[in-house]
């Protein structure tokens, strides 16, 4: 179990970590410039943090927990379940998009870190709520948890193309929708 002070210094470590990422990709992320920013020494810094790839993890975390208070505080509103998916994602697009250096950095971390994360199996929760409200009662073979993991991966490589200035936002919205109707059929 963690003191609150231990908590309270693990966030501003992931803060400060956010901060620079967010101004200059995940090479901005030094872990001496994180641990100065935090006001941490370096030692507590790697206890926290055995890797830059575990921070950035924790960063990939703290982005997932403001998306998931975003969504209890104001849930899904489009009419079937896919439209509901489709308006997840799109918010989580849009969340990213506002730091375009911090949504690569993130991304990056998905895809080159040999740290494990959550990341694929919370939004596929998030998207199971928003389609079926009840992401809990739906076990781990079930198809429905099986295709909303799929556009969970659809839509991070979709975020690949927008970073990389291939798509746009409505153009990823237009092949989400058509992606989400297709899979999500019996939700």
């Amino acid at each position: 179990m963690r003191s609150r002070s231990q908590h309270q210094r693990r966030k501003r470590i992931v803060q400060a970590a956010a901060a620079l990422a967010s101004r200059g990709g995940i090479e901005a992320m030094q872990m001496r410039t994180v641990s100065e920013r935090a006001g941490v020494a370096l030692g507590t810094l790697y206890r926290y943090f055995p890797s830059k790839m575990d921070l950035v993890v924790a960063v990939v975390g703290e982005e997932l927990d403001l998306l998931e208070r975003s969504i209890e505080r104001r849930p899904p509103r489009a009419g079937d379940p896919p439209q509901r998916a489709v308006e997840v994602l799109m918010r989580a697009t849009r969340g990213l998009m506002r730091e375009p250096e911090l949504a690569e950095a993130l991304i990056r971390s998905l895809l080159l870190s040999d740290v494990k994360t959550d990341f694929g199996e919370r939004m596929t929760g998030l998207l199971l709520l928003a389609a079926s409200g009840r992401p809990d009662t739906i076990t781990a073979d079930d198809p429905r948890r099986l295709v909303a993991r799929a556009l969970s991966g659809i839509w991070t490589m979709e975020m690949i193309e927008m970073l990389r200035g291939n798509a746009t936002a409505e153009e990823i919205q237009a092949r989400l929708e058509i992606s989400a109707a297709r899979l999500l059929i019996d939700t």
